[in-house]
């Protein structure tokens, strides 16, 4: 690639048909999200950027995408969104590439089921509440960086490998020469070279963010022992951090592919190793006015932030159902990990469901975190469900504390059986998520945020595309277990 990687700020279609030419791009790249979120794309020579492409898009067969249309009615439209313009640094080409709106075709309306207008009404109708007029997200980016991954299911076999070499399994290795350095069973947080071998791989990925324009707060190799890492990014506006955290794990993904590694964001790809969470970092304001603070509450939490988190808490099973949509999901929320598995705020407990960090000491840092969640999730309506779940909260003036949901400031795993009968528990299964999701969704429906046609086409594909195509499949250790019965 000779273009250089910078951020791009175009105000109108004008500027971007300018840059094009200006910059000598060659391929524009027009990328959207499923309603599962998996990302998907579709490419046109740079002469096909004409005021028509932003007006009236790029035509594609929307029954072809999973979660969006039948057969009969497919015909949709992509329309480049100026705001999120971005060189792509992995082409061979000059490439600009842009996140699209998906609008039915011919009429332009905007399409219901589409993930990024989701987001966009869920901020909305928090401004039309009048609560507040911004809401800040940072989410946590954790992965696992392997060297190789094989993986088979057919009707009489089953089995995955995965190999790292950092892994403590590969002490016996010749590798053709071992020198040694591998990182033990759940012995990898901060872990420093040279047993981290994957310093410059991350530095790398870190830099072509925030070449892009995205501000990195710091990275680090975590707690899993074979590659796992983390990349922790500043503070945005909903809309904005949904958008990027796509193109993270997409950059991510990349520039690991690019340098012969592997990257994963499924929660749990290691048996009794650390899983991978995505921790959802909010805040709100209001007239540039942060409303999560009160000086001598609990933590300096405002009555406004304890509601919206008790309003988190209140819906928090439902909430599993879009925030941990997948079954590996349920595989890392299980007790002796970091992970949640009970319903409850603190102030700096990791086990608690929405903690509250110690360093957000000040009014403009005041903020909490919803640790459950995980990146097999859609992005946009992870987000868009948490912050409806939120402002619930604020107008039913959900007190957490009276529902019984903390504050819990002690490890509750060496509480005694009979006290440890007071917590709620999160879901167990994706099948108990969604069926969480089906008994509560009415605080989705607000502001014709979510639709009723959306929740229950999830619920039916998670439930038979995924739930029951895991559960019906014999499982190799069964093999162990059961074989010689």
């Amino acid at each position: 690639m000779s273009l250089k990687i910078e951020p791009l700020d175009f105000e109108n279609q004008e500027d971007a048909i300018k840059y094009v030419k200006k910059k000598d791009i060659t391929t524009i790249d027009l990328k959207f999200p499923d309603l599962f979120g998996r990302l998907h794309h579709v490419t046109v020579p740079a002469t096909g950027i004409k005021e028509q492409l932003f007006e009236r898009g790029i035509p594609f067969d929307g029954s072809s995408v999973p979660g969006f249309k039948t057969v009969e009615a497919g015909d949709m439209a992509l329309i480049p969104d100026i705001k999120t313009a971005q060189i792509d640094p992995f082409w061979d080409e000059n490439v600009l590439s842009f996140f699209c709106q998906i609008v039915e075709s011919g009429s332009g309306e905007q399409f219901s089921r589409d993930p990024r207008f989701i987001a966009r009404k869920s901020v909305e109708y928090m401004r039309s509440t009048g609560i507040a007029d911004t809401s800040l997200w940072g989410p946590e980016f954790e992965f696992y960086i392997f060297n190789s991954l094989v993986y088979q299911n057919t009707i009489n076999s089953s089995g995955y490998i995965i190999d790292s070499d950092e892994a403590a399994w590969n002490t016996l290795k010749a590798e053709p020469v071992n020198l040694g350095h591998k990182i033990p069973h759940g012995g990898g947080y901060h872990a420093a070279p040279p047993l981290d071998e994957h310093f410059n791989l991350r530095t790398e990925m870190v830099n072509m963010l925030g070449a892009s324009g995205i501000k990195v707060r710091y990275h680090h190799h975590e707690a899993g022992g074979p590659g796992q890492s983390e990349i922790e990014v500043l503070l945005g506006d909903l809309e904005t951090m949904a958008d990027n955290a796509i193109w993270i794990k997409y950059v991510i993904k990349m520039a690991a592919k690019k340098n012969g590694k592997t990257v994963t964001f499924m929660p749990k790809p290691l048996y009794d190793e650390a899983g991978s969470g995505m921790h959802f970092h909010q805040m709100l304001f209001k007239d540039d006015q942060p409303l999560f603070w009160e000086e001598g509450n609990y933590a300096d939490l405002s009555k406004l932030a304890l509601n919206y988190i008790g309003g988190l808490l209140k819906h928090g099973r439902a909430l599993l159902a879009f925030t941990n949509p997948s079954t590996n999901s349920f595989k890392r929320l299980i007790p002796g990990f970091e992970a949640p598995v009970n319903l409850f705020f603190s102030l700096a407990n990791r086990s608690a469901a929405i903690r509250i960090p110690k360093d957000a000491d000040t009014p403009d840092t005041k903020r909490m975190e919803f640790r459950p969640a995980d990146a097999s999730c859609n992005m946009h309506l992870a987000m868009a469900a948490q912050l409806m779940a939120g402002l619930d909260g604020i107008i039913n003036e959900i007190d957490p504390m009276a529902e019984g949901f903390g504050p819990f400031d002690e490890n509750i795993f060496a509480w005694s059986e009979e006290k440890k009968a007071q917590l709620q528990y999160l879901p167990f299964s994706l099948r108990e998520a969604l069926e969480c999701l089906k008994e509560d969704y009415d605080f989705l429906l607000k502001g014709d945020v979510f639709t009723s046609d959306l929740i229950e086409k999830w619920i039916e594909y998670k439930l038979y595309s995924e739930y029951y195509n895991v559960r019906n499949r014999p499982h190799p250790m069964e093999f162990q277990l059961y074989y010689d019965v």
